[in-house]
């Protein structure tokens, strides 16, 4: 059996229209159908519920996930069908893993998990040092073979770039070859995809909307506010 690679120019997110501010090659937007602006609108209003965000939040990561996964690579594989015939499909080539940012990050884990059954899940935790205003490493938890799976990246907000490249940079430590590294997010801003290709352009980015940009005080404009506040309270 030969195996092949889904190239990122034959998913469904090629389709989508031309919007917004310009990608770098390695970003992958979501259609901008009627249904993901709306289910935006919902969780950008300040007057969402807790209850309302979470489950819509919970619809696009969905959306998120199932996009990643249409980026990773399989082999021809024949099954015979219930009427005694064979069917010749494809099998995923390869296992996968998540690994979430957090604390945000954690939100997507249930996304992942209601596509992909068992899937181990990593956890890093990144804040921003004060005195250097660099992104710092806390904490860091990886499956032990990472290396030898697929990486799912979950953080739902890109604004700098810095927590995000920190990860990656994590990753590269534990031998994940950039190539097999997925980065899924909600709401970009164009300096954090910038920042974001410039250091790695092999990682691939599926983005759910790119925002108009970051503010002086490097928050996405016009976002959402804090994610992790809006979906764990």
């Amino acid at each position: 059996m030969s195996s092949s690679s889904i190239p990122p120019n034959t998913s469904s997110a090629a389709a989508a229209p031309s919007i917004g501010p310009a990608i770098p090659p390695n970003v992958v937007r979501l259609p901008a159908t009627s249904q993901l602006e709306a289910l935006l609108t919902v969780i950008r209003d300040q007057k969402t519920a807790r209850s309302d965000f979470i489950f819509y939040s919970n619809r696009i990561i969905r959306l998120l996930v199932e996009e990643g996964l249409n980026h990773l690579p399989v082999t021809e594989s024949t099954v015979m069908t219930p009427t005694g015939l064979p069917y010749r499909g494809v099998a995923f080539e390869g296992r996968i893993c998540g690994v979430s940012i957090l604390r945000a990050g954690e939100a997507m884990e249930a996304g992942l998990r209601d596509c992909c059954r068992s899937v181990r899940i990593g956890k890093i935790l990144i804040q921003r040092d004060e005195e250097t205003a660099k992104a710092k490493l806390f904490y860091a938890k990886l499956p032990e073979d990472i290396e030898e799976r697929w990486v799912l990246l979950l953080d739902p907000m890109l604004a700098t770039g810095g927590s995000v490249i920190k990860a990656i940079d994590v990753l590269q430590e534990h031998k994940v070859p950039l190539s097999r590294i997925i980065f899924l997010n909600l709401i970009s801003s164009p300096e954090g995809l910038k920042s974001v290709h410039d250091k790695y352009p092999e990682v691939r980015i599926i983005t759910g909307w790119v925002d108009e940009g970051l503010n002086e005080k490097n928050y996405i404009v016009p976002g959402l506010g804090d994610f992790g506040d809006s979906f764990f309270g």
